[in-house]
């Protein structure tokens, strides 16, 4: 009892100089995150380019083709053997994050880091229709893991880093620093506190310094913006909005539809089925390589050519269907970026419709574009404020940021309308389906865990004595903007505060679930 004692008390004074220690803590990450999502990244563009070497020496070759084919059967089978010894590198990583964010999950770093950073290497050596963003975002986050259990930390700083080394992961992945720190707060830390803003940002930035030092300061899409969209075109905007949210509602649910196939093809093993993909990416890359891979090169297509609306909703249909297919076999990549090219086809394709049937200016082709990634983000995803910025960061055009917002609220409360769970959300309700809604093991560990206080919420405006507080719960603080104030019996929340509650890590789980019932909006 004693040991206990000492240690919930070191962890509530360490809290006075908390935000300092995790802006040192937040450098080293980003630092060591950069270095490895740096590599990664490197990693990539060179299976890209030694896949596209070999279609080509391939081409019109029926033995050299079946050669690459056997290479194929191998890359399934090495990747098969990866997830077996690491299940949690399967996908994107990033419902693997949120789970273990909320204590529903856990991961090791030392056996997630090589293992996700070989397994994206070679689906993407193999063609597959994934991106690198989530990959990233899991192994920033795992360095910030590693940092943490190296310097002895206990798991409310844990969640901190974890959250400092995805911020990160993004950062290195996309040159979006700002962008990599709002997903970090906006989608996986669920909490806007300074202390995780200034550490997640010192990390993003250091992160990006790196990357930049090595790959230069250019952005990711390479396309100009020449006129800013008149206001006389912002129904257009609103419809595009509209079509986004529809078109992002369908994604989530043929996507879980596609991963539910593959789940209930038990006769088949982990081998058999990353062969469906993989064979696919052969048969493609010997008909339609543009389908292939990241989808990078089809933005700059669509934005920088003349192309053909046909031809775009080609293009857009392929990459629908092959990107479902191959995250939905488990293979370890994301959607993030698959998400981005399908929404900038889109937005292609319905400013094409616009400049052929009702006489639209082509000058503002890629206007839509740009448009469209940021709102089927949002539609898809459920992060406007991460989409918004993502995009500015990764083309550089600041003079959309009206247009942006306009589309990406459209997008999201159509898609919210539709009742369409957030992806990352829906994956990891699967994720945790498959674990049996296991938490993490008990190590007796105390955590300190932060809920923000909602307007209309069970918790809004009431005293402290009046709240009904979870079991093996306490509340040790409530932060209203730069004040603490000590809890008392009286103490009356207010929208806005941030409710500090101690209590066991074993009991995190159930804890969460009920204090956001408590804090959030009823709806």
């Amino acid at each position: 009892m004693k040991k206990t004692e000492t240690d919930t008390s070191r962890l509530i004074r360490r809290t006075d100089r908390f935000q300092v220690v995790l802006i040192g803590e937040g450098l080293i990450i980003g630092g060591i995150g950069g270095f490895v999502v740096l590599l990664y990244r490197m990693a990539l563009e060179y299976a890209g380019i030694w896949m596209k070497g070999i279609l080509y020496w391939a081409g019109g070759h029926p033995a050299r083709i079946a050669g690459w084919f056997v290479i194929l059967a191998l890359l399934a089978y090495v990747v098969s053997r990866l997830l077996k010894y690491e299940p949690m590198i399967s996908g994107s990583g990033i419902p693997q994050l949120e789970g273990e964010m909320v204590g529903k999950l856990s991961q090791k770093w030392w056996r997630v880091l090589p293992a996700k950073f070989l397994g994206g290497f070679l689906c993407i050596f193999g063609g597959l229709a994934l991106g690198r963003e989530g990959p990233s975002i899991q192994l920033g986050a795992m360095v910030g893991q590693a940092v943490s259990r190296g310097l002895f930390r206990g798991k409310t700083e844990e969640k901190y880093l974890l959250t400092c080394g995805a911020s990160a992961g993004l950062a290195a992945a996309f040159h979006a620093p700002l962008a990599g720190v709002m997903f970090s707060l906006e989608e996986v830390h669920k909490n806007f506190s300074a202390s995780v803003l200034v550490s997640a940002m010192t990390s993003a930035l250091t992160a990006d310094f790196l990357c930049s030092v090595v790959t230069g300061t250019d952005t990711v899409f390479q396309f100009d913006i020449l006129h800013v969209l008149p206001p006389e075109h912002y129904g257009l905007i609103l419809g595009l909005g509209v079509i986004l949210g529809v078109s992002g509602a369908f994604y989530n649910w043929f996507t879980l539809k596609v991963q539910s196939l593959y789940q209930k093809a038990s006769g088949l093993s982990q081998w058999q089925k990353l062969l469906i993909p993989f064979f696919l990416a052969g048969i493609l890359g010997f008909t339609a390589p543009e389908l292939l891979g990241t989808g990078h090169s089809l933005i700059e297509e669509v934005t920088n050519t003349s192309m053909a609306l046909g031809t775009i909703l080609f293009l857009l249909v392929g990459r629908f269907l092959f990107s479902a297919v191959s995250f939905g076999s488990g293979a370890p990549g994301g959607i993030f970026f698959p998400l981005l090219v399908i929404g900038g086809l889109t937005g292609g394709a319905y400013a094409e419709v616009f400049v052929r049937f009702f006489d639209m200016d082509p000058v503002y082709i890629n206007n839509f574009v740009l448009l469209a990634m940021a709102g089927y983000f949002s539609a898809i995803v459920r992060a406007p404020l991460t989409g918004i910025i993502l995009i500015f960061e990764m083309t550089g055009s600041l003079s959309q940021m009206l247009s942006l917002a306009i589309v990406s609220i459209a997008a999201y409360i159509t898609a919210t309308l539709l009742h369409s769970t957030p992806i990352y959300e829906s994956l990891l309700d699967r994720l945790l389906q498959r674990q049996g809604q296991k938490g993490n093991a008990s190590h007796g560990q105390k955590i300190l865990a932060e809920f923000v206080v909602e307007e209309g919420s069970s918790m809004d405006g009431i005293r402290i004595a009046e709240v009904t507080l979870p079991k093996e719960c306490l509340l040790v603080s409530v932060k209203r903007g730069t004040q603490e104030i000590i809890p008392r019996g009286r103490t009356r929340l207010q929208v806005g505060d941030v409710v500090v509650v101690l209590a066991r890590e074993e009991e995190e789980p159930l804890i969460h679930d009920q204090m956001e019932m408590l804090c959030r909006e009823k709806v």
